[in-house]
């Protein structure tokens, strides 16, 4: 009797997965493409902040053209302003009142800030409250409005600027801050930390300050670029950095006659401006957001 032969099945190929050509969106380590490029913007204009005017290829104030507002050529790479001065000579130096002036302001804001929000958040009921009613009374206010007003009242200058821009976003720094405070306040670790009967200076310093950081340092680039914004905005209305320092919102104002003509004058300050903004968003926005704590390291 025949017997019939057994069958083998045998396990199909495995077909190699497709490759994709797609952009990825996280490089190799902790930072995404988008997060590279907006260090690589901010580191820029860091540079050229600390840098620029010992590269600049004119005097600030000379004038270097009897054609006012020149398109880009191999002399003026950002053509010349509506004197007939270099563009690129006032971009390298406005560039440091724009970054040094916001950067002290936002520093400021969010130092104070969170030194504020944490101490309202450790302390009693009465402290926590008479601080959040201040700050409360002072966000009420609009940043530009306070800004005009404390220009209006004692002219302006350098130092009342920083501290304009400083106080204006200070309510909001805090608010974060004692927000996190507060729900870090709560957690069993800072809780066995106080039964065992440490300080408060011991809280705030070992148990909640460290597991902020992230959050406070992506709310500190994002005061920084308000700052930036503010500080553009009233040198455009003439009372942000005045002659014959210029900042960039400066030199969009004073060549706002060359328009219509698309001049490079405009131009070029616009971009920087646009540049710089976009660069620190981008940056902050892949900051890694993790709690130390709650990640069990």
């Amino acid at each position: 009797m025949s017997t019939a032969p057994t069958r083998v099945d045998r396990p199909l190929p495995v077909q190699p997965p497709a490759r994709s050509f797609a952009l990825p969106h996280r490089l190799p380590g902790s930072m995404s493409l988008s997060g590279l490029i907006g260090a690589a913007l901010v580191v820029f204009w860091l540079l050229v902040a600390l840098f620029g005017p010992l590269l600049a290829p004119h005097g600030v104030g000379s004038i270097v053209s009897y054609d006012v507002f020149e398109s880009v050529s191999g002399r003026h790479w950002m053509g010349t302003d509506y004197l007939g001065r270099d563009m690129l000579t006032r971009v390298l130096h406005g560039a440091r009142f724009t970054v040094g002036l916001a950067l002290a302001a936002a520093m400021l804001a969010s130092i104070a800030g969170t030194a504020l929000g944490v101490f309202a958040a450790v302390s009693g009921r009465w402290v926590d409250e008479v601080i959040s009613r201040l700050m409360d009374a002072l966000i009420c206010i609009p940043s530009k409005i306070f800004a005009l007003v404390m220009v209006a009242a004692f002219g302006s200058s350098l130092p009342l600027l920083f501290i304009a821009a400083g106080l204006s976003y200070l309510p909001g720094a805090f608010r974060i801050a004692r927000s996190l405070a507060v729900n870090l306040n709560t957690m069993d670790y800072v809780q066995v930390a106080r039964a065992r009967g440490e300080g408060r200076l011991y809280l705030t310093r070992v148990e909640i300050l460290p597991n902020m950081i992230h959050p406070m340092l992506a709310d500190f680039g994002l005061r920084f670029v308000f700052v930036v914004l503010l500080l553009s905005g009233l040198s455009f209305l003439g009372l942000g950095v005045q002659p014959p320092d210029a900042d960039l919102g400066s030199l969009v104002r004073e060549n706002i006659s060359g328009l219509p003509e698309g001049a490079p004058a405009i131009v070029a300050p616009a971009l920087a401006i646009a540049t710089l903004t976009i660069g620190v968003n981008l940056l902050i926005d892949s900051l890694p957001g993790k709690d130390r704590r709650a990640a069990g390291e």
